[in-house]
């Protein structure tokens, strides 16, 4: 549960991409810089493995984990630091966002759930079958395959999760944008339009494509529910990190994926390059778009 203290308003404030993303009972302010994550076993693997891995400059610095009020928690480096009143969006990578095994393990008890038959019906009041519309209900694998085939995860290989623009506002409304235009038009908003913004973001997206190919890490390891969080601000600073590798599993010794061919159940493959190279073909057209007006 969220405490609704003016420590966390403020927090809420500086810290914009929590409403993004969901996490809001997940982070803790620190000091130096840092900010305090809830401690999760696999992203502290993960976290540890890319300080000695060649994207280390593309992910937040891991500063290990710290107990403070009998909770545990990662130490993390403030992405948001170094930005004045930022843009954030979160960009969810890869064509599903779910594990095999977890969808192996809701097949295997498959209970249901009455708050994904909501959400379901919330957004599309046709999707549910006749016998999910009698029970009210449905499972969580087939709400998990659902999600992904509404939004650009399944088409494009990545989703926009929110934007928060500089005012503070917050739009999580892109559950239906799915389309490359729709797309399009959303980083058009955030950027404004911004040709320097859009150029930064594009060199940036090109290196981490670049060393996501020579990444020891990256090979052998599925990465699910994982994003790229992008921040700019009014003085043309634009970054994007990795961030959110508590999904982030390693392969069985010897096995590595292609990260760019289609996911097909048992092949573990994510898509994380294929949504890449959308990503940036994406950005590509409207930065030359852009520059024409």
């Amino acid at each position: 549960m969220v405490h609704w203290s003016p420590f966390v308003m403020s927090f809420k404030k500086k810290y914009p991409w929590i409403q993004l993303a969901g996490h809001a009972g997940s982070f803790k302010a620190a000091a130096n810089g840092r900010i305090l994550k809830k401690h999760c076993e696999s992203e502290q693997r993960c976290l540890d493995r890319l300080m000695n891995d060649v994207l280390r400059p593309y992910v937040p610095a891991y500063h290990g984990d710290i107990v403070k009020d009998g909770e545990r928690y990662n130490q993390m480096e403030d992405l948001l630091a170094e930005f004045d009143s930022p843009c954030v969006m979160d960009c969810k990578m890869g064509v599903r966002t779910y594990l095999e095994e977890e969808l192996t393990k809701a097949r295997k008890k498959p209970s249901l759930r009455k708050d994904m038959y909501q959400k379901m019906i919330e957004v599309d009041p046709e999707a549910p079958t006749e016998e999910e519309n009698a029970q009210h209900a449905v499972t969580k694998p087939r709400y998990m395959q659902w999600r992904e085939t509404i939004s650009s995860t399944a088409t494009l290989g990545f989703r926009i999760e929110g934007i928060k623009k500089e005012d503070g506002t917050v739009n999580r409304d892109f559950k239906k944008t799915k389309t490359k235009e729709q797309v399009m038009e959303a980083f058009r908003e955030f950027t404004k339009g911004n040709c320097n913004i859009l150029n930064t973001y594009l060199n940036r997206l090109k290196g981490i494509r670049a060393t996501l190919e020579t990444s020891p890490f990256f090979k052998c390891h599925e990465v699910i529910g994982s994003s790229l969080l992008f921040i700019h601000d009014k003085r043309e600073q634009a970054k994007v990190w990795m961030i959110d590798f508590g999904k982030t599993t390693p392969l069985p010794e010897g096995q590595v994926l292609e990260h760019s061919v289609p996911w097909v159940e048992g092949n573990r493959e994510d898509g994380y390059l294929w949504g890449l190279d959308n990503l940036i073909e994406i950005l590509t057209e409207l930065a030359q778009s852009e520059d024409l007006h």
